[in-house]
């Protein structure tokens, strides 16, 4: 499709249609499933398009990755459980005598420590983290919160993560910017400006120690569990199946906090980094193909018998599935939201709005909107940046200049709030699988969190506009 196709208003009713049945049928599959259905009708692709949607959207390296990403992962968190490494590390920070309010600030430091990928910081800091909120009654949906508010609000800010190599990429031709050198020159300059990443996780902080209070769903879901001892509400389905939350530890074997989670944690991190150094690539999947062999070696001379280890990593990709079923989902509705033109429309009704001292706040709100339409960030990004960075530039005659750093961080901090709070998002499902919560209670609760962020961002910006 040619960058200005589209077929008008209906480009977005598949995207609108999978968010309001998610809210309302409170099932994210279901509603998926029939956005995608309708969509393919509408193209006049026939009964046949859905399935064929389907295979050509499944069948690529892109999914290919994040679906053997999320199976390696899967199975480090359930050797995690069965060599009681999680219980372990929850007694070594119990022994610290936290409070409620210190046990969240450990996953808020926790989820910007592992910056290096936006798809295992939630996981991670989910499943780790879970038995302890639990323990002190913190609900499901605000341990998300914390888990998804501190993934990929960090991870675009990190020069040393894929984001930061995607994002310098797509400025590399524009204006004066010549070369990749150049090109992270700006990214750099840009992370200053990028107001929607530092405030969501700063008010992530401020909503744990009370300075923010609480309000909205969130409020509901923090009193049920304080006052009730209901981690989750009544009927909520947590979106991990239990195959991987009702792994018992390995009776009989003694294992080590060391060699059985912070060994593997130092494994992933030293592969991703170490591949981002040496190929310029952070090799993500890889790195948790590597921590899989290490914990599974570990354990086997541990003396859990290999027939064991084997049942539990199966155990484990079974676990992620519910999440990798909605992934697959979400990543056809993505593309059918490219085959309909969905980004082009609303670029196209919106194009009329930016002038240079609308133009960051505008390109933040255009952005925002795709993002939040599609559940896709890196998607905005490759549509947004090649629109409003040359703007920038032509605003600031082919120089370098604040306008264009707060421009380049504008479209990064607009597809992060899509990307965190749309229950058509990659992110957000992961840091409900990672907490165990119920999806759309995790969406419910973020979003007035997330939005109110997105706000002040907007207005800031439009300052920020107007000085410059």
């Amino acid at each position: 499709m040619d960058p200005q196709d589209h077929i008008g208003l209906l480009s977005v009713m598949p995207a609108a249609l999978a968010i309001v049945l998610a809210f309302v049928t409170r099932n994210t599959v279901f509603s998926l499933a029939v956005a995608c259905f309708v969509g393919v009708i509408t193209l006049g692709n026939g009964l046949m398009g859905f399935p064929t949607l389907l295979k050509e959207t499944l069948g690529t390296t892109s999914f290919s990755w994040i679906l053997l990403l999320e199976l390696f992962i899967g199975t480090v968190i359930a050797f995690f459980q069965r060599t009681g490494a999680i219980q372990n590390f929850t007694a070594w920070v119990e022994r610290r005598a936290l409070s409620r309010v210190r046990v969240q600030l450990v996953a808020w430091v926790m989820g910007m420590f592992v910056f290096f990928s936006d798809y295992f910081s939630p996981l991670f800091v989910g499943s780790t983290m879970r038995g302890l909120t639990d323990r002190y009654r913190v609900s499901r949906e605000k341990l998300a919160y914390i888990a998804d508010s501190t993934s990929a609000p960090v991870s675009v800010m990190v020069p040393i993560t894929g984001w930061a190599v995607f994002i310098s990429g797509l400025l590399i031709g524009m204006g004066p910017i010549e070369n990749a050198a150049q090109a992270m020159g700006v990214f750099l300059h840009a992370i200053p400006f990028n107001l929607y990443a530092w405030l969501s996780v700063l008010v992530v902080g401020l909503v744990i120690v009370g300075v923010i209070p609480l309000f909205g769903p969130m409020r509901e879901a923090e009193r049920r569990a304080q006052e009730e001892g209901k981690v989750l509400r009544d009927g909520a389905e947590p979106l991990v199946g239990e195959e991987l939350t009702e792994i018992p530890p390995y009776e009989g074997v003694r294992t080590s906090l060391f060699w059985n989670f912070f060994a593997p944690v130092l494994v992933v991190i030293g592969v991703a980094v170490g591949t981002f150094i040496v190929m310029n690539s952070a090799k993500t999947m890889e790195a948790f193909l590597a921590a899989s062999v290490f914990l599974g070696i570990v354990m086997r001379l541990q003396g859990i018998p290999f027939s064991d280890i084997m049942k539990t990593s199966m155990a484990g990709m079974k676990g992620v599935m519910p999440a990798i079923i909605i992934l697959a989902l979400a990543y056809s509705l993505n593309q059918l939201s490219k085959d309909m033109g969905t980004a082009n429309y609303i670029v196209e009704v919106t194009a009329g709005w930016l002038t240079p001292a609308l133009l960051p706040a505008m390109t933040f709100l255009i952005a925002a909107v795709i993002a939040f339409s599609t559940g896709t960030s890196w998607g905005t990004f490759a549509i947004m940046m090649p629109l409003a960075v040359p703007l920038a530039f032509n605003f600031s005659d082919d120089m370098i200049t604040p306008l264009v750093y707060a421009t380049v961080a504008a479209v990064a901090g607009g597809g992060v709030f899509g990307d965190h709070c749309s229950p058509l998002s990659d992110t957000s499902v992961l840091a409900s699988t990672g907490a165990a919560s119920d999806h759309i209670d995790h969406i419910k609760t973020q979003i007035p969190f997330a939005l109110a962020v997105a706000l002040l961002s907007l207005a800031m910006y439009l300052l920020l506009g107007l000085t410059l």
